[in-house]
């Protein structure tokens, strides 16, 4: 937020209410007065000073029943007068203002909020689907009311925005494994959306208390393709696992052969045993059993 917007940033302040029970004990109190004075006026045969008396006890009772307002917990009344912000109320139950004075309710509740799935561009430019849950609340209700126009809306947009911001500022996968990714760190990721969710959103005086992803997906139009990928990855790192394997056992076959004394084997019927075992170890299918009833050499 830039310095000429936190200049003019409203704060909240505390506005100067008064309980609502005490004022509709007044109320009452002054009821019953302005009854008796108009009975008094009555007796009297109607002299200019009883009808007075009777007219001010009258007001007196509109200015004490007007203004009241129920505040419920974690709710508060911004208060104006003429336009101009006067403060903020949030003791909860019966409040009361002067007449004159209007009072906004706001919640201060938490809210949870599912944003809709956009398409977004990673950082290496592919399209992914993106959405994300936000729970927010408002600190500020100076700020929420008159810094921003409607503060739900805004919340809304810029959600968006922060969202397709860190959409970009990062890959969807790392198949090397050796980036940060957005399917990879969620945890990272998530908290660096809260940040990027906080400043936006400072200038109408809401903090976000959590937030993450509910959907992060490729964009139908190259999902076949990534999931072939994924699927060719997944087979290339399975075959590498069982040739390692396979090498291994040959190696201890070999030696162990050696060390016994089982067989002497020269390099070509090596190459042919290494060549036999790796097909054994390596093969998808049951191997078959030869006979060789004559000699390696016939």
């Amino acid at each position: 937020m830039s310095d000429s917007a936190i200049l003019n940033a409203s704060r909240e302040r505390t506005a100067r209410t008064f309980s609502g029970y005490l004022m509709f004990a007044i109320a009452l109190i002054l009821f019953g007065v302005w009854i008796w004075s108009i009975f008094a006026a009555v007796a009297v045969g109607g002299s200019p000073g009883t009808i007075g008396g009777s007219v001010a006890w009258f007001f007196a009772f509109c200015i004490a029943s007007s203004g009241f307002y129920m505040l419920q917990p974690n709710q508060a009344a911004s208060v104006t007068m003429f336009g101009a912000y006067q403060g903020t109320d949030r003791k909860e139950g019966l409040r009361w203002v002067w007449p004159w004075m209007t009072s906004t309710k706001i919640s201060v509740r938490a809210n949870n909020l599912i944003s809709e799935k956009i398409k977004v561009n990673d950082l290496r430019g592919n399209p992914i689907e993106m959405a994300a849950q936000v729970v927010w609340r408002v600190t500020d209700t100076a700020q929420a009311l008159f810094d921003v126009d409607d503060y739900k809306a805004f919340v809304i947009a810029q959600i968006e925005a922060a969202v397709r911001t860190i959409g970009a500022r990062y890959p969807y996968d790392d198949f090397a494994h050796q980036e940060v990714t957005l399917r990879g760190n969620h945890d990272q990721v998530g908290a660096e959306l809260r940040t990027e969710l906080m400043a936006r959103l400072a200038v109408a005086g809401i903090t976000v208390d959590e937030c993450g992803f509910t959907h992060l997906a490729y964009a139908q139009e190259i999902a076949g393709a990534m999931l072939r990928r994924q699927q060719a990855e997944a087979v290339v790192a399975a075959r590498k696992t069982l040739v390692e394997g396979a090498v291994g056992m040959v190696e201890m076959a070999l030696e162990m052969l050696s060390a016994k004394n089982v067989v002497e084997l020269d390099d070509e019927r090596r190459a042919a045993m290494v060549s036999n075992l790796m097909v054994v170890l390596c093969g998808e299918r049951d191997t078959q059993p030869v006979v060789n009833t004559g000699s390696l050499y016939q």
